[in-house]
Parts: C-alpha cells; structure tokens; sequence
C-alpha cells in the first residue's frame, strides 16, 4: 500500500519559459543557437538548435549581416520547437533589442536580461524593470512588463527564485557545444 502525500510545488502550473542564445561561429562564417525550454524547477523540456550562414560581407554592413542572421536563426528555432513557452528570455548581451521590437513578432512576452550595472541599447518600445535584491539584473520586456498576477510574471519570480534566470543559458552553450563542438567565435 502507497503512503499517501502530496506534492507541494505547484509551479507545473507556471508552464514553460523558453531560453534563447545565439552566438557567433566566426566573423564571417555564421551564427549558431538554440532555444532550451525548461519547467518552473528548471528541469528540460526541449532543446532546439541550428546554425545559419552569413552573407558574404563584401555588400553588406556589419551590423546588418549580424540582425539578417539572428532574424533567420531566431525563425528558424521557433518554427521547429515543439513546444510553446509562456516567455521568451535571452541576454542582452547577445540579442538585441530589434530582434524582438522591429523584426520578429511574437505572441508572447520577451524579456532581455541584463547585469544591473551593464550598459546596453533599449528600444524606445521596450520597458525596463530591477529585478531581484540579491543579484539584481535589469529585464527588458517586449511589448510590455506582465502584469504582477500574470503567470508570466509568477514564472519570471520563480524561476529568479530557483537561481534560474540566467543559468539554463549556460546549458544551452553546452548543449550547442555537445551538438557542434566548441564554438570558434566570441563577438556577439
């Protein structure tokens, strides 16, 4: 006979938040990234990846080759993922804020995620918001900041509280670096 319990997380019914890293193979070579998808525990859901090509540089702006390729890699990644994240996070670092304000519509709520005392390029249509007391980073919502009752934003305070805001972005580089090898390129 089972001794009865009860299971006391309810984060299952948070959904899944969806981690977005995109970085470059060389300067002229292409882009590789991934969109991980985890629980509110942090644990793997889905993992998908790809690579683009650039363009060849000779026409093209620097800055331009760059967004064309996070745009094709970041449509590509969504179209193939199985599964439907309740928020999309991602380093500003990595991704600019175009990616998400200017080319690539989405459904569901974005989020940026900064270090508190980094400096990086807003968009006018992006909200800024601290977020955490401990190590406090900066979130930058597209099109805008859930409301505080939302389960965007109770997944966002969870997975902050779990030490998961940042860190499934590490697994995913591994989870790249496992399927292609160490990455060559360090300019993002």
């Amino acid at each position: 006979m089972p001794i009865p319990f009860r299971d006391t997380d309810e984060s299952a019914e948070l959904g899944a938040a969806g981690f977005l890293t995109i970085r470059p193979l060389s300067l002229a070579d292409g882009y590789e990234g991934a969109l991980f998808i985890v629980n509110a525990r942090g644990e793997p859901l889905e993992f998908t990846y790809n690579r683009v090509e650039t363009p060849h540089p000779f026409l093209w702006r620097k800055a331009d080759i760059r967004r064309h390729a996070h745009r094709r890699l970041t449509a590509s990644l969504l179209s193939t993922c199985p599964a439907i994240p309740k928020v999309i996070l991602c380093l500003a670092e990595e991704v600019g804020s175009e990616l998400f304000c200017q080319d690539i519509e989405m459904s569901i709520p974005v989020c940026r995620i900064a270090p508190g005392t980094a400096v990086i390029s807003v968009e006018a249509a992006e909200t800024q918001e601290a977020f955490g007391e401990k190590d406090s980073v900066n979130l930058f919502w597209f099109p805008r900041p859930p409301d505080d009752a939302a389960v965007e934003r109770r997944l966002a305070q969870e997975l902050s509280r779990r030490g998961l805001l940042i860190e499934p972005l590490e697994r995913a580089k591994k989870g790249l670096d496992e399927v292609y090898g160490v990455s060559l390129g360090t300019e993002t």
